[in-house]
């Protein structure tokens, strides 16, 4: 069993906002973007830097068969998603794709990245887990997300 240290994000040296956006799921419905930009700053993010951080999480077979790239597009597709939901609220963010352990994706940012605030968002049953280890070990505010978009309905 590893350690549980404290993950504990090096200082800002700016003064501005740092948000961690951390996308397990495509940030798309609308109140989940209206929660990212109050976190923001709640004036469309013009003065926090936001960082997107997707997790390259490979499902069982593409893992056994050392098909790695497979989960690197789903996570590049999620940042894809997030940051053109961000784009439209009129956060401008920068992207990248971390480890597959979600918790282990933020430790490792949040050694270079000052964070100030954490947001981590998934899908419904997704990210319990990590959402509750990152609450025990983070030393900034931190905040989950359940993001939930109505599914499309086709007429006939």
């Amino acid at each position: 069993h590893p350690p549980h240290l404290p993950i504990v994000p090096p200082p800002a040296r700016d003064g501005r906002a740092h948000l961690l956006l951390v996308a397990s799921a495509p940030l798309e419905s609308s109140p989940a973007i209206d929660r990212v930009v109050a976190a923001a700053g709640g004036d469309g993010g013009s003065e926090a830097e936001v960082l997107v951080l997707a997790p390259n999480r490979p499902r069982f077979a593409e893992r056994w068969t050392s098909d790695l790239d497979r989960g690197q597009r789903r996570a590049q597709d999620t940042l894809v998603l997030t940051v053109a939901s961000l784009a439209k609220a009129g956060i401008d963010a920068t992207a990248r794709v971390g480890d597959e352990d979600v918790v282990q994706a933020v430790d490792d940012q949040l050694q270079s990245y000052p964070a100030t605030q954490v947001v981590l968002v998934d899908g419904p049953g997704d990210g319990a887990t990590a959402a509750r280890q990152l609450r025990s070990r983070l030393r900034v505010p931190f905040v989950h997300l359940v993001d939930a978009p109505r599914e499309q309905t086709v007429a006939l």
